[in-house]
């Protein structure tokens, strides 16, 4: 027995030290029996998988086929021979007249008969200065005057009889007493030859005779003028000084006229700068006054588009966020050479003008009409094509194709002009094309569609 201990069985052995190295080997690489197992599972897993496919190969291809063909909504397009554009034309606010207002001499400010605000006509008095001192200088010059008048008057009578008759009675006067001289005179030169009297006494009745001829001379002269009358010379000269006072009392009315400051244009008071009471100077502002007139707004247009507004009709401006109507009164010819543009004048509601200012900007929104052939597509219908053209899907239906449904193809097109959510374009599209109005992006050219609905162009 002991010796068969002592040598064991070689099968025994073997299955015995199999088992300490699958231990041995456990114990040193845990990680790998991890990795193997979890690939045998996935193994297991792909076979099941591939089982699958492979059973239900048929039904699965006729499914993905039916969800190719993609409901859609269409769009039958019809062609347009123009369409309306929105322009927006700006210009300003013409001036309008506006002054401030003063006298031309300085004085005392006694009245001011408007207030700010107040309307007023041409010619109406604003304001008034103080004119006693002038009044009471034309009292003394209208006196000078009828003085003057008054010269004149008697200078072109002539002179009165009572003049001639005195200055004749002076000549006749003078005559006695020159006769009465010359006999004292002989008298004395007989005397003095006696020697009964002096050298002296002679000579003293001899200088007074001739005094008295003198005198005589210039009384005969006096009458000899009354009797000839007045020279005109001296009527002319007196004339003259009556036409001098005329122009002097011109002239002060002239001033007291200016004392009343009065409108130049019709207008409204826009400020009252002094009151009564001040003493203004000459040129100093009293009251600013605006030109109560329909304002003016000229913009500048098109040549094309200014000869299509009626003189007369009515257009809307706006002028900051107000807008107001008004209405065009011409267009004036000559065009601008840098802008190649015309000027349109529309006259305002007069509403506006206690509201605007000259030089602010003016703008008005015109339809104009383009003439184009083309068709109006929603921007949805469209995607991006190549060389800055764009593309749409046109339904086209062969001989082999279900009823109801549609192969796409692919158009090419050129946008002439957007509008909000739609589109002008021209290209190889026909009148009464049927085309996808939307989800283009999911579209390929072939593809199979089935219209569910119809959108209105």
């Amino acid at each position: 027995m002991t010796s068969h201990f002592l040598s064991p069985d070689p099968s025994a052995a073997d299955s015995s030290g199999s088992f300490n190295t699958w231990r041995r080997f456990r114990r040193q690489h845990p990680r790998l029996l991890v990795i193997l197992g979890a690939t045998g599972v996935l193994l297991l897993a792909g076979i099941s998988i591939a089982t699958w496919r492979l059973t239900n190969q048929a039904p699965q291809t006729v499914e993905s086929r039916a969800s190719q063909i993609l409901p859609v909504e269409t769009l039958t397009v019809q062609p347009v021979d123009s369409y309306q554009v929105s322009r927006t034309y700006t210009g300003e606010i013409a001036a309008l007249r506006a002054s401030d207002l003063g006298f031309e001499r300085s004085g005392e400010l006694v009245q001011v008969l408007v207030k700010e605000g107040d309307r007023v006509a041409t010619g109406q008095p604003l304001a008034r200065l103080d004119t006693r001192n002038l009044q009471t200088q034309r009292q003394q010059l209208n006196a000078e005057k009828a003085r003057a008048q008054a010269q004149l008057v008697e200078l072109k009578a002539g002179p009165r009889p009572e003049d001639i008759n005195a200055a004749r009675a002076a000549v006749r006067d003078l005559e006695e007493q020159l006769k009465l001289q010359q006999v004292q005179r002989q008298r004395r030169e007989f005397l003095y030859r006696e020697g009964a009297i002096s050298k002296e006494e002679l000579d003293e009745y001899t200088y007074g005779a001739q005094a008295l001829e003198a005198r005589l001379e210039q009384a005969r002269s006096n009458l000899e003028e009354l009797l000839n009358g007045t020279r005109w010379e001296q009527i002319a000269a007196q004339q003259a000084a009556v036409h001098q006072l005329d122009a002097r009392i011109a002239d002060l009315d002239i001033t007291i006229a200016k004392s009343t400051l009065k409108a130049p244009f019709a207008g409204i008071v826009a400020t009252r700068h002094v009151d009564e009471g001040t003493v203004v100077r000459a040129g100093q502002s009293v009251i600013n006054l605006v030109e109560n007139a329909a304002p003016e707004a000229r913009i500048g247009m098109p040549k094309g588009m200014a000869n299509s507004l009626p003189i007369g009709s009515s257009q809307t401006v706006q002028i900051g966020s107000e807008r107001y109507t008004a209405t065009v009164s011409s267009i004036l010819p000559k065009v601008n050479p840098d802008t190649r543009t015309q000027v349109v004048v529309l006259d305002l509601e007069r509403s506006a003008i206690s509201q605007i200012n000259p030089g602010q900007t003016v703008r008005v929104d015109l339809i104009e009409t383009i003439p184009t052939q083309g068709y109006w597509l929603p921007t949805e219908a469209l995607s991006q094509g190549i060389r800055g053209l764009w593309i749409c899907y046109v339904l086209t239906q062969s001989e082999n194709t279900e009823p109801g449904l549609y192969e796409i193809q692919q158009q090419s097109v050129e946008i002439l002009h957007q509008q909000s959510d739609r589109v002008l374009v021209r290209g190889t599209l026909q009148a009464g094309d049927r085309i996808v109005a939307n989800g283009t992006h999911r579209l390929v050219p072939g593809q199979k569609v089935r219209p569910i609905g119809v959108i209105q162009g």
